[in-house]
């Protein structure tokens, strides 16, 4: 099983021009790690939906990979988004899944299904093009070049230890510079580095 710390150092290792969308328990120590302007923390609306907006992302930007952290909580919120991704089939979508069977920031209650689960399995059956499994932080490293440049929709399911992230909201006061501004003004600057970039 991967620390947090592994996942999320070892992608920002290797990450070059993509979108991150991150959310949850990934907002806080991606913010720690990553100060580009490609990032975006989908923290303010109704959890669950940070996948939704990745895809969004995706499919307005198809020449652009945009990857989703997302937590295994948010994802049994939503998922539906499973297929609609699929059903849209972006190319450029890395869909990711930080599975620590707890609600980390709201005090590590458990998540429903916890440890039985199969994030992979219904990734699969809902019919993503490539799904990757991790719970070696080696393993997961050394596949992450594949990962991102492999043709999506693609699923990645981490399996990770639960953490001590407390919770997390936006403003002046916030120590990561991604979640200083307000939630328009985050969108505004993500869309004019997007047009910046053309793509």
């Amino acid at each position: 099983m991967l620390t947090a710390a592994q996942l999320l150092e070892g992608l920002a290792r290797y990450r070059t021009d993509e979108v991150v969308v991150t959310t949850m328990s990934s907002a806080r120590p991606w913010g720690h790690l990553s100060s580009h302007e490609l990032d975006f923390a989908s923290i303010d609306s109704a959890m669950g939906h940070g996948a939704d907006l990745a895809l969004g992302i995706a499919l307005a930007r198809p020449a652009r990979t945009v990857i989703c952290l997302n937590g295994d909580g948010s994802m049994l919120m939503s998922l539906g988004t499973l297929a609609t991704v699929v059903g849209a089939a972006p190319l450029n979508l890395i869909l990711l899944v930080c599975d620590n069977g707890t609600f980390e920031i709201t005090g590590n209650q458990p998540v429903a299904g916890s440890g039985r689960v199969d994030h992979g399995a219904l990734a699969e059956a809902a019919g993503f093009r490539n799904v990757y499994r991790f719970e070696d932080a080696r393993d997961y490293i050394e596949t992450l070049p594949e990962v991102l440049s492999a043709l999506g929709p693609t699923f990645v399911h981490v399996l990770v230890k639960p953490g001590t992230e407390g919770p997390i909201a936006r403003g002046p006061a916030q120590e990561v510079t991604y979640l200083q501004p307000s939630l328009a003004e985050s969108a505004r600057a993500l869309r004019a580095a997007l047009d910046a970039g053309s793509t």
